[in-house]
C-alpha cells in the first residue's frame, strides 16, 4: 500500500505530540545545580531511550560520531547560528569538495516541517522524508521494539524528528552534520551526540524556566550539558553568573571553553550581518567552522571568498526579515522571537529602523504567543516595555492566533495542535494586558481569529492612513510562518 507524506506521515507524527511537559519541581531554588540534578526532574528525560532506539534502527555510537556532528545550544540565536555554521562550510566545501554533503538539523520550522532535516540547503525531498519516515515508524512503533523499561513510551515528537534526522543523514552519508538542541541540553534528545567535534552556545536567558530551571544559572547548567571531553567548546560572550557555570561544566567534563568575541572582519555589506546580535552569531559560526575544519580537514583554512559567499547565499527566514508590499504603501518586519532575550533584540531591531526612517510612519503590532512552556502575558509586556523604552510604542496593536486561514478552523483535528490554538479567550486577556500596560495610550486595539484577518486589518489600517505603515509581527515562529504564507502570495 503506499503511503503518502501528508496523509500518512505528517498525519502519524502529529499524534506524538505530548499533550503537556512535565514540569520542574517548584522546590527547586538553588543558583548552584547538583551533579544529581535529575532527581529534581519530573517525567522521564526526553534523552531517555534515544541509543536504545538508535541501536534498534541499526546505527550505533560509532555511525553518529561518523556524521561529525557540530551541535548547538543557546536560548537565543542558535537556529540562526547553525545557519551561519553550514554556509559557511557549505561554502567552503564548494571551493575544496570538503564537506560535500552537509546535514541540518534545527527547529522549530516556519512553514514546512521538512526544513527541520536538510541537506545541502534544501529541506529533504517529501518522498525521502515519507521513505525514511516510515522506516523509523515501523521499526520503533512495534510494540516488540520498544525500550525494555516499562516505563517508557514510544518516541515522542521531538525524540522521533531527532532519530529521523540521525537516521536521514545517516541513510545519506553526509560528511558533515549541524543539531541544533530543542531546548535543554543535559536531557535533551539531542543529547545522545557523544562524540560531537565541536559544541557551541549562544546567548543564555531565561527561558524554559518550568523546565530548566528559575536562574540564568540553573539554564547555563542545562545548556553546558552538551560539552563533551573529546570536542572543544565555545560560547558567546554570557553575563558573569552563567559564564562562571560554564567554566565550572567545562572543567566538569574535561574539555575547554572558549568565549568567542565578535570578529572585526566579518563584511560590513550584508543586510543579514546588519543586525548585532547576527553579527556575533555568525562571529560563534565562524569560529565553529574553523574548529571544525581543523578537526576534520588539516591544513584547510576558511578563506575570505569562502566567508563572502557564505554570507551572501544565507537565507534566514523569519528572522528579523523586512517584506515590503509591491505598491511600497507597508513594510513587514517580520521576527519569530518568542522568548525575553529574543524580544528584546526584535524590538530593538524594529525600532531602530523605524526611528531612522525619516518621516514618522504609522506603526502597527501584530503579536501572538499560545504556549504551555511559557507565559505568553509576560512576553507581551516584555516586548511592550521594549518598545516603549525606545519611544517606538504602536499606534494600533492586533492580536491574533496561529491559525493560518478561516477554512482551516474547519478542518483543524484539535488534538493534534500543538499548543492552544482555538482558545480565543486568551485574545482578550492580550488586549487588556495591554490597556494594563498603558492606560493614557492612544492606541487602538483589536483581536483576530486567525493570521490572515490580522494582515488584512493591518491593510485596511493602513488604506486610511496619509504615510505608509511600518508592521511589526512577532511572538513565535507559527505566526511568522502563517504570515509569511501569506505576505509571499
Amino acid at each position: 500500500m503506499t503511503r503518502t507524506y501528508e496523509q500518512d506521515a505528517i498525519r502519524l507524527l502529529e499524534t506524538r505530540r505530548r499533550r503537556g511537559r512535565p514540569r520542574m519541581s517548584p522546590s527547586v531554588q538553588t543558583d548552584a545545580l547538583p551533579a544529581d540534578f535529575t532527581s529534581t526532574v519530573r517525567g522521564i528525560p526526553s534523552l531517555h531511550g534515544m541509543s536504545e532506539w538508535l541501536q534498534i534502527l541499526g546505527h550505533s555510537e560509532t555511525d553518529v560520531s561518523r556524521l561529525n556532528i557540530v551541535h548547538v545550544t543557546g536560548t537565543k540565536g542558535k537556529g540562526s547560528t547553525c545557519e551561519f555554521t553550514r554556509s559557511i562550510l557549505h561554502a567552503h566545501g564548494l571551493r575544496t569538495g570538503f564537506p560535500s554533503k552537509i546535514g541540518l538539523y534545527t527547529s522549530p520550522h516556519i512553514q514546512c516541517i521538512r526544513e527541520r532535516i536538510q541537506i545541502n540547503n534544501k529541506p529533504v525531498p517529501k518522498n525521502l522524508f515519507t521513505k525514511y519516515f516510515f522506516e523509523v515508524w515501523d521499526t520503533l512503533m512495534d510494540p516488540k521494539a520498544q525500550n525494555t523499561d516499562p516505563k517508557q513510551q514510544p518516541p515522542r515528537y521531538l525524540q522521533f524528528l531527532a532519530l529521523l534526522a540521525f537516521h536521514t543523514f545517516i541513510r545519506e552519508n553526509v560528511d558533515a552534520a549541524i543539531f541544533e538542541v530543542h531546548h535543554g541540553s543535559e536531557f535533551d534528545a539531542t543529547n545522545v551526540i557523544q562524540n560531537p567535534v565541536v559544541t557551541g552556545i549562544t546567548s543564555i536567558g531565561l527561558d524554559h524556566v518550568t523546565q530548566l530551571g528559575p536562574t540564568v544559572e540553573s539554564i547555563a547548567w542545562h545548556k553546558s550539558g552538551i560539552f563533551k571531553s573529546s570536542a572543544p567548546a565555545l560560547s558567546v560572550p554570557q553575563e558573569d553568573r552563567p559564564t562562571e557555570v560554564l567554566h565550572a561544566r567545562a572543567a566538569e567534563k574535561n574539555t575547554s571553553l572558549t568565549i568567542v568575541s565578535l570578529n572585526p572582519s566579518l563584511p560590513t555589506n550584508s543586510r543579514v550581518l546588519s543586525i548585532p546580535v547576527q553579527r556575533l552569531n555568525c562571529s560563534l559560526a565562524l569560529k565553529l567552522a574553523k574548529t571544525f575544519l581543523e578537526a576534520k580537514a588539516p591544513g584547510h583554512e576558511l578563506e575570505p571568498e569562502d566567508i563572502s559567499t557564505a554570507v551572501r547565499d544565507i537565507s534566514l527566514p523569519g528572522r528579523f526579515e523586512i517584506i515590503e508590499d509591491p505598491d511600497g504603501q507597508t513594510q513587514w518586519f517580520v521576527d519569530g522571537a518568542h522568548n525575553t532575550l529574543s524580544l528584546k533584540k526584535a524590538a530593538e531591531w524594529y525600532s531602530d529602523l523605524t526611528k531612522g526612517s525619516g518621516l514618522q510612519k504609522y506603526r502597527i503590532l501584530i503579536f501572538s504567543h499560545f504556549s504551555k512552556d511559557r507565559d505568553g502575558l509576560a512576553l507581551l509586556e516584555c516586548l511592550a516595555e521594549s518598545l516603549a523604552e525606545r519611544d517606538a510604542l504602536p499606534d494600533h496593536v492586533i492580536f491574533t492566533t496561529y491559525i493560518e486561514r478561516e477554512d482551516e478552523l474547519t478542518k483543524m483535528d484539535k488534538d493534534a495542535l500543538p499548543t492552544s490554538l482555538l482558545d480565543l479567550s486568551v485574545l482578550p486577556l492580550f488586549a487588556e494586558k495591554w490597556k494594563e500596560l498603558f492606560p493614557q495610550s492612544m492606541s487602538s486595539i483589536s483581536t483576530k481569529e486567525t493570521i490572515e484577518e490580522a494582515i488584512e486589518t493591518a491593510r485596511s489600517i493602513n488604506a486610511q492612513q496619509d504615510n505608509a505603515s511600518q508592521v511589526l509581527i512577532t511572538g513565535c515562529f507559527y505566526l511568522v510562518g502563517g504570515a509569511l504564507n501569506i505576505l509571499r502570495l
